[in-house]
């Protein structure tokens, strides 16, 4: 954390943890402001979105910490540079993970631009993460509470933007974050966490995806190519996934229940494994497309920890750099559940080294295609 005083602009959600991060910034001698970012608005009225309840927990937690709080509409931006690509993903068969894409484009872009016009010499978020400014670079590491951490999602964040943004919860756990909050009168001390698709909020993914695509409707087949049930469109299901498939025992298996193995766009078709030890679930290896690294990249091969989905535990894996921009990643042990669309995210204990998108999974056996390449 800087000792020196700075202007500095706090996007303020609603939620306790950016209001703490205020409040802590406050604490220390800062100028602070906040900026309230309003980034949907087309179903306000739905009640997922519930932009207007944010926006007056904001103004209640500002009032409370007695600094201005700002608004500014980035719905154009976030549709241009997330959500459109959020779509073209599914329909390409595979798994955005927008939240990403949402940092790296508004969080920590539209904002930090913005909050420079205005006169910020940095911003800050309630963000678990750890960002060390060295002379040499900016260092994104894991926060203290790692059941909080969200390094994984900023993994995208352009180094620039991280040198120019503070974490000041990088050092907190979440109770000890409630309880600064209750200390200082935060209304919102104990206000639930938000969920859902980032700035769009909890839904139901299916219902909210199906105003976008029609229904699709295929085949559910088995590694054998025994149709065992239908599905309504595949952007609707991820590698791994069990629930939602509406197939039950099949005559002749072991009665344990179905995950999604593969998905074939051709063909419309959705193939399963019974058993979540099945083989085909479980990957050897990942490819990865134009990695952004935090520095300069790291050598032709290496070892080092990944996690290929949030509060994943690292898996101890080797990285190859391959021709055009691509790392092929080989896992010391077959990792259940890789999905093309997804992130690979690297780490050296708790520094984040960088991550990209995951191209494709290399099966640990022969089976159904995983996933269409990326770009």
């Amino acid at each position: 954390m800087q000792t020196k005083p700075q202007k500095i602009i706090v996007g303020l959600s609603g939620g306790v943890d950016s209001a703490v991060a205020a409040l802590r910034l406050k604490q220390e001698g800062h100028a602070v402001r906040a900026l309230f970012m309003k980034n949907w608005e087309e179903d306000d009225h739905a009640g997922y979105c519930a932009a207007e309840q944010d926006l007056a927990a904001a103004r209640a937690a500002a009032a409370t910490l007695d600094i201005p709080l700002h608004t500014v509409n980035f719905s154009a931006e976030y549709w241009e540079r997330v959500f459109a690509a959020f779509l073209a993903e599914l329909k390409a068969g595979r798994t955005p993970n927008p939240d990403i894409l949402c940092n790296r484009e508004i969080k920590f872009h539209a904002f930090l631009e913005y909050a420079l016009a205005q006169g910020a010499e940095r911003i800050a978020t309630g963000h678990y993460a750890c960002a060390k400014h060295r002379a040499c670079g900016v260092e994104l590491r894991r926060a203290a509470d790692k059941n909080k951490d969200q390094s994984y999602f900023l993994h995208q964040v352009r180094p620039a933007a991280l040198s120019k943004t503070l974490f000041p919860l990088c050092r907190y756990s979440k109770p000890e974050v409630r309880a600064m909050a209750r200390r200082a009168g935060l209304a919102n001390h104990d206000r639930k966490d938000s969920t859902g698709i980032c700035f769009i909020g909890e839904r139901r993914f299916n219902e909210f995806v199906e105003r976008y695509f029609p229904r699709q409707s295929g085949d559910i087949r088995a590694l054998d190519g025994a149709v065992v049930g239908r599905h309504h469109g595949l952007m609707f299901h991820t590698i791994g996934q069990r629930k939602g498939l509406g197939i039950g025992g099949r005559k002749g298996g072991n009665g344990a229940p179905w995950f999604v193995a593969g998905k074939d766009l051709a063909q419309n078709t959705l193939w399963v494994a019974q058993g979540q030890d099945h083989p085909a679930l479980y990957a050897r290896g990942l490819l990865v497309a134009s990695p952004r690294w935090f520095g300069a990249p790291p050598a032709e091969e290496w070892r080092c920890g990944v996690q290929t989905r949030h509060r994943q535990a690292d898996q101890a894996c080797r990285v190859r750099r391959l021709a055009g921009g691509r790392y092929e990643v080989i896992f010391d042990t077959p990792m259940f559940a890789v999905a093309p669309g997804q992130s690979a995210v690297f780490y050296d204990g708790d520094v984040c080294l960088g991550g990209g998108v995951i191209v494709s999974a290399l099966a640990a056996q022969d089976g159904p295609a995983r996933g269409a390449a990326v770009g």
